[in-house]
């Protein structure tokens, strides 16, 4: 079988990557395959699931395949590791889809690699079939996201808290190169390479940098710019990644790497998730001043590549990574003014937003039904009433309800106009974390139809499904507070 692989990345020095096939499997099983992505690569249509097992387990190589482990560092809970690398995922290469975009075809769970550190670069199928819900959810939502192609059962057990059935997942990605790529060649010094990958992620993502007056400089922009508008996407839904790691921060500007990362109910700033995120470096609330962050050790590899006066590249380089705040704040005001039914702008918006967010966070109002109602409130009087509920009836949500109406009518949408706007930035379903959980225990006993029931539904967030009304519903108490882990 071949598959059109193009293999830029593997056509690198050597030293970016090491050449390693994955590893074999017991009984390769076809668990959950994503057709409509493989149709919109452009791949062949003829390909049956059992194919398709055999190719996405590593049992079978495309005659067209190179495969390579990707080497890369990274600041890890703000602790430097300088070797990280791909430790169970494997790069098959590239192909270039009915859009003409080029995207790697990576394989996660395939085995051990010269990067595995002792790991048994085994992933079970929980996480697994996680990582592939929530990415396409994202997908769903809008927000630049990796995407999952399939999830094949290895017939392998795997080894971690317990003993559970073991899975590779098959990602798709506009590439795998992260801050921690840069990362691993600047801590050996390595100027030539990093002017490499430079030109690399220059031409492959942002060719328009390659003409500026100082590329790197450039590159640095748009990276900055792209990522702050991806973090005020995840906020926008109330999204926690969990583990902002510099090695899982994406130079394509994708959501990259599902771990613990989960959705928030209650509505509070502080929300963390993470069973290894003790001290809440990354909760809610903290994701852009970690992307700053992690932006700023990105600047630290290019700075050689920006100029030879290294003070005068630390100063225009500090100054993109500042911009980022400016970036993010624009963006983030667009997305809550919307999600409030606003298309125009006036000073005080970003006032009467506070103001809500205060009052959800006061009343424990879940975000995501607190902006459904008010999406209601806004087209119907009757539902006002509705969203007094969730705010227990305190006079601050009346008093905001006045100062909205009469924002709104200052607005110039139509009512029309205004519900689809309200629609479009107010999703009416995104996965619960207690849902997901449901979902993933039975997929790990076998039985899927909880898992596929859950994924239609999250294909359609936008969507009022009145007939799968409890997929909204925040969990019951019993199931709060919620722990996410990491699966490695």
């Amino acid at each position: 079988m071949r598959l059109g692989f193009e293999h830029t990345y593997a056509a690198l020095p050597a030293r970016f990557f090491a050449a390693v096939p994955p590893t074999t499997t017991a009984d390769a099983r076809m668990v959950i395959f994503n057709r409509a992505l493989w149709d919109e690569l452009g791949l062949d249509p003829n390909v049956d699931e059992t194919q398709a097992a055999a190719l996405f387990s590593g049992n079978e190589l495309a005659e067209d395949s190179t495969p390579i482990a990707m080497a890369y560092a990274g600041h890890q809970f703000g602790q430097f590791v300088p070797q990280l690398g791909d430790g169970r995922a494997i790069l098959l290469g590239e192909v270039r889809g009915r859009d003409g975009v080029l995207r790697d075809i990576q394989l996660k769970g395939s085995g051990r690699t010269p990067f595995s550190r002792g790991g048994d670069g085994r992933a079970a199928i929980g996480p697994m079939l996680r990582e592939y819900l929530i990415s396409e959810a994202m997908h769903a939502l809008g927000i630049p996201t990796t995407r999952s192609l399939a999830v094949v059962a290895t017939g392998e057990q795997v080894y971690r808290q317990q003993i559970l059935p073991g899975a590779v997942l098959t990602r798709v990605a506009a590439s795998h190169i992260r801050v921690g790529t840069f990362q691993f060649f600047a801590a050996r010094g390595d100027r030539e390479a990093l002017q490499t990958l430079l030109d690399y992620v220059i031409s492959r993502h942002y060719p328009e940098a390659g003409a500026a007056e100082v590329p790197a400089l450039a590159l640095l922009e748009a990276v900055t710019k792209r990522q702050a508008f991806l973090i005020a996407d995840w906020m926008r839904v109330g999204f926690i990644h969990g583990v902002m790691n510099t090695d899982n921060m994406a130079l394509s500007g994708e959501t990259i790497d599902y771990g613990p990362c989960a959705f928030m109910n209650s509505y509070d700033p502080q929300t963390v998730f993470s069973s290894i995120d003790l001290g809440g470096r990354y909760a809610y609330t903290n994701q852009p001043a970690i992307a700053q962050w992690n932006l700023a050790r990105l600047a630290e590899t290019f700075l050689p590549l920006i100029d030879a006066d290294t003070n005068k590249a630390i100063e225009l380089a500090t100054g993109v990574v500042e911009d980022f705040v400016e970036h993010f704040e624009a963006r983030f005001l667009e997305c809550m003014r919307r999600k409030i039914g606003l298309v125009s702008e006036e000073d005080g918006d970003a006032d009467l937003i506070s103001r809500l967010l205060a009052a959800m966070q006061n009343a424990k109002a879940d975000f995501t039904l607190a902006f459904s109602a008010i999406s209601r409130a806004a087209t119907s009087a009757g539902e006002a009433a509705t969203l007094r509920t969730m705010f227990a009836g305190a006079a601050e949500i009346d008093e905001w309800l006045s100062d909205w109406h009469m924002r709104l009518s200052r607005d110039p949408q139509t009512p029309d106009q205004r519900a689809e706007t309200l629609r479009l930035a107010n999703p009416e379903f995104i996965p619960r974390n207690h849902q997901v959980e449901a979902a993933l225990e039975a997929a790990t006993s076998g039985d899927m139809q909880p898992f596929k029931r859950l994924l239609a539904v999250l294909q359609r967030p936008y969507d009022r499904q009145s007939e799968f009304e409890e997929y909204r519903l925040p969990p019951p108490p019993s199931e709060v507070p919620y722990k996410t882990f990491c699966g490695t």
